[in-house]
């Protein structure tokens, strides 16, 4: 009798299963900013500002650590679900979090202190140890 234990082989862990994690899910209620009127959109488009994209699933050489609350992480994945059963994209965080970095500052490029990060920023009060990166 062999004294090693019996685990399953690579096909059984990585088989395709219904889950519950697929199906959609209520969005949890997070306070939006206010939409960019439709012309700031296109003005931003023609412009070349949204030209910068995020870099998408590639090697990268940097790395930082976020924490988010655990809505936030919600919302997040509630997002990335959404993108994949609605609109077929199949991204993981990591790309939504530069996507989504590289249109705040391509905001901020194009609109400086009228951008999205200024206004949200002004009307959220942070305390020193954010400011300092502690």
């Amino acid at each position: 009798m062999s004294r090693r234990a019996s685990l399953p082989g690579a096909s059984e862990l990585f088989r395709l299963t219904s889950s519950p994690a697929l199906e959609p899910m209520l969005p949890v209620e997070m306070p939006k900013p206010a939409p960019a009127p439709q012309d700031q959109r296109q003005q931003l488009e023609r412009s070349g500002g949204a030209a910068k994209r995020g870099s998408g699933r590639q090697k990268h050489d940097s790395k930082i650590t976020v924490y988010v609350s655990g809505d936030e992480l919600v919302a997040m994945e509630q997002t990335r679900l959404t993108l994949r059963a609605t609109h077929g994209l199949v991204i993981d965080r990591g790309r939504l979090v530069r996507e989504a970095v590289a249109v705040l500052l391509a905001d901020f490029e194009q609109h400086g202190p009228d951008s999205v990060l200024v206004q949200r920023l002004r009307e959220h009060e942070y305390d020193a140890e954010e400011a300092t990166g502690s």
